[in-house]
């Protein structure tokens, strides 16, 4: 991925990516995957794997969310989707959901006919409590 765009594979890129990958589906912040690479890396400092982050959002390897907990999140772009999948977002213990239907077809056709609006994409958040929180 980062070879192919013409950058360097460092040891510590390449820790950055394998973390990113073994937590496929997660939302993790720079902070959590600098933990985790850590552990594979211990030289590694928290700027580098900034600095790789943002190189791996500028090449749309990774997607950033912000969910409104104080820092952002990422996860690994799905480029095979049309538009970006929605969240919910427990407000109690904090875990993030993703909901792979595209809810939003119908009323983006809608819009784009009542407006003469063509959207490019749409991202949509709920806020709650997941099973666990409320119980």
């Amino acid at each position: 991925m980062v070879k192919a765009k013409g950058y360097k594979l460092t040891p510590q890129r390449r820790a950055t990516v394998d973390v990113i990958i073994q937590n496929k589906g997660k939302h993790m912040s720079a902070e959590e995957v600098f933990l985790e690479v850590k552990k594979l890396c211990p030289e590694v400092g928290l700027a580098t794997v900034y600095r790789t982050m943002l190189l791996l959002e500028e090449l749309q390897i990774l997607q950033k969310h912000n969910f409104d907990d104080g820092r952002n999140r990422y996860e690994l772009n799905h480029p095979d989707e049309e538009h970006h999948h929605h969240h919910l977002i427990c407000i109690k213990c904090g875990k993030v959901y993703e909901v792979e239907e595209d809810l939003l077809d119908i009323l983006e056709s809608k819009i784009q006919e009542k407006y003469h609006f063509h959207i490019e994409d749409h991202k949509v958040q709920f806020t709650g409590c997941c099973v666990n929180c409320n119980r």
